[in-house]
Order: C-alpha cells, then sequence, then structure tokens
C-alpha cells in the first residue's frame, strides 16, 4: 500500500494493511506495524481507534511500553492533552525506580522498571503498547503502576491476541484495540 493513499472509504482497521510480515525469520515479531506509523492519516485513524472507547473516561496520564508502545503512547498523549510516562526496559532509567520481573512474547525473562516520582496514588494510566500477544509485558506494566498507587483507566493496543494472557487482561481492564472482530482469528492464529 501506498505511504501517500487514503482509501475513499475508511473503516476501522483499514490501516492494518500497511503492516509487513516478518522476512528475517523466527527471533522476530511476526508482524511489523512500524510502516502504519509513516502512513500520516493511517496513525491518526489507529490513534482515534484506540482512543474511543475511553472517550469521557477519567485518564491523568498516558504510559507507553518500551520501545514501540512509545509511539503510540506518545501520539494518544498527545491527543488527549496528557503527559506521558515511558514505562522502560531495566537498565535505561538514571533516577529511582520500581522494577518488575517478567516473560515477553518469545519466553525471555526481562525486567522492566518505571521511575518512582511520576505516579502518584489514585492516579488514572491509560497504558498502551504497540501488541499484547502473551501479555506478559503489558502484566508487568500492569503490577508497576499498581505498586505504585496508580489505577489502570485502561490498556490499548493495536493487537491483543486471544492469549491466555490476553483474555485476562480483557477480563479485568477496560481494553481498546484495532482488529475488527472479523480479523481477530487470522491475528491469533499467526
Amino acid at each position: 500500500m501506498d505511504l501517500c493513499h487514503v482509501p475513499a472509504t475508511r473503516e476501522k482497521g483499514w490501516y492494518l494493511a500497511l503492516m509487513a510480515p516478518n522476512v528475517k525469520g523466527p527471533n522476530y515479531a511476526w508482524l511489523d506495524p512500524s510502516r502504519l506509523y509513516c502512513h500520516p492519516q493511517g496513525l491518526q485513524d489507529c490513534v482515534a481507534d484506540l482512543l474511543q472507547p475511553f472517550q469521557g473516561d477519567a485518564i491523568d496520564m498516558v504510559a507507553g511500553i518500551d520501545a514501540m508502545g512509545f509511539i503510540l503512547g506518545a501520539a494518544a498523549a498527545a491527543t488527549l492533552q496528557k503527559g506521558f510516562l515511558a514505562i522502560r526496559k531495566a537498565g535505561h532509567l538514571c533516577v529511582q525506580t520500581v522494577a518488575q520481573p517478567y516473560s515477553d512474547y518469545s519466553g525471555r525473562e526481562k525486567v522492566m522498571e518505571v521511575r518512582t516520582d511520576a505516579i502518584s496514588p489514585g492516579l488514572r494510566i491509560l497504558l498502551v503498547d504497540q501488541w499484547v500477544e502473551t501479555g506478559g509485558t503489558m502484566r508487568a506494566a500492569i503490577e508497576l503502576v499498581e505498586r505504585l498507587g496508580g489505577v489502570v483507566a485502561g490498556v490499548a493496543a493495536i493487537c491483543m491476541e486471544n492469549s491466555e494472557g490476553g483474555k485476562w487482561i480483557q477480563e479485568r481492564y477496560k481494553c481498546s484495540h484495532c482488529v475488527p472482530p472479523h480479523l481477530q482469528p487470522r491475528f491469533d492464529q499467526h
């Protein structure tokens, strides 16, 4: 798809066709959304679709998860006119942090951290990431927010797979994603 072309009719998720499949092998994610971010209307529509379920909700801050969640999270924060908090992989923040171990989508053990001075008790945070595959990364972010007294106002991602972890998150938190129901099985069975 041309990065300048905008379809005459733009249904929810039209921009998913901008994503590129993995051509590098099993050590990489199966789909790369970064090309979607290069398309101005695609990015705007993606962010609008992610935020639509939260219209009228109390959101104090948006937090994006390292690294691709920074793109959507910052765009969502700008749209909502809220601040943005980066939840980082361990070792990148030079300030006081709280850490949380987790297993990512590939089963690798990692540690995520967040600065301790950004979340005050009761602060309502919208968590944003590019993808929720197994749910391990998002659950770690949820744990960090809640350990610091914050409230998870919602979870948003381009895709939330119907994995065990994805279902756990969707059962407990208000969620938003961009994959229309008729395409969900395709994304779940990659």
